[in-house]
């Protein structure tokens, strides 16, 4: 019989695994709301913009579930500190392997888990950046500026996180790269208000796949068709230079390799026709 771990994982369309998770969480109470949604629809961008090597569809699959024990304000009643941990136990018992569920287990860092799996940094930078950007009882959204300093110089200042300088150079660009809406609108900070704006889980999944998804993913193919173009152009601009120097090289060469006297001078040495008087 085929178990929930196989069901998710043999679901390659992003889409139809949040659904899947989506019902998951109706019928057995874990937790998953619009910002899983999110920090999912970011890991996916993030993996494939940056071409990071990595099983795409066990990442997103991660994503989605290992945030499956959290609770609302989760630092108010001690949860903070063990729920990834109960996840990955959880997990386990949907079938999902030791490997999986230790990734899930390393969203963050309570557990002591090492050595961690890349991929597990992959959720930590995705889940903690994803937090600050969103409102919170507690405090207002950070920009993507402020949440990139605050992710650097305090979350993960002390981590040895191997995707966060990749992460934040991802994000930079990101939030310079639009989409034609009502106005043009940079990448992050439409997901983020299509988050805000969404009444629900499932109304925020159907948004992004039935509107945004093509324009996202032509926006950052664009993206990288000019940056391809101006490298071409940088080395051809290189290439040009080269030959310029070279074709200065070769002038100098010639004027270097030019007589040692004019051609009259030549002529007198030759025939011994000196200014200079020759005492005998």
């Amino acid at each position: 019989m085929e178990d929930f771990a196989t069901y998710i994982l043999e679901e390659r369309d992003l889409s139809q695994k949040m659904l899947i998770t989506y019902y998951l969480s109706k019928k057995t109470g874990i937790f998953f709301d619009k910002s899983i949604v999110l920090k999912t629809e970011i890991a996916k961008l993030f993996i494939e913009y940056m071409k990071i090597n990595v099983d795409e569809n066990l990442v997103l699959t991660a994503m989605l579930l290992c945030n499956c024990k959290k609770i609302e304000n989760a630092q108010k009643i001690g949860k903070l500190e063990t729920f990834a941990k109960e996840g990955a136990e959880y997990l386990s018992n949907l079938g999902f392997n030791k490997r999986f569920c230790k990734i899930c287990e390393e969203v963050n860092r309570y557990s002591g888990s090492t050595p961690r799996e890349k991929e597990s940094d992959i959720l930590e930078v995705v889940d903690q950046f994803t937090g600050l950007i969103l409102n919170r009882v507690e405090r207002d959204a950070f920009t993507t500026e402020e949440a990139l300093v605050v992710l650097k110089e305090r979350n993960l200042k002390y981590t040895d996180n191997r995707y966060m300088d990749l992460f934040a150079e991802f994000i930079n660009e990101l939030d310079h790269i639009t989409i034609r809406d009502t106005i043009e609108v940079p990448i992050i900070k439409k997901l983020v208000h299509l988050h805000n704006r969404e009444a629900n889980v499932k109304t925020l999944i159907a948004t992004l796949t039935n509107r945004y998804a093509d324009k996202i993913n032509e926006a950052l193919n664009k993206n990288v068709k000019n940056q391809a173009k101006e490298i071409l152009e940088e080395e051809k601009q290189t290439e040009k230079t080269d030959i310029e120097k070279m074709k200065e090289l070769a002038a100098i060469a010639k004027k270097s390799s030019r007589a040692l006297f004019s051609d009259d001078t030549a002529e007198k040495v030759l025939n011994h026709k000196s200014n200079y008087k020759v005492e005998e």
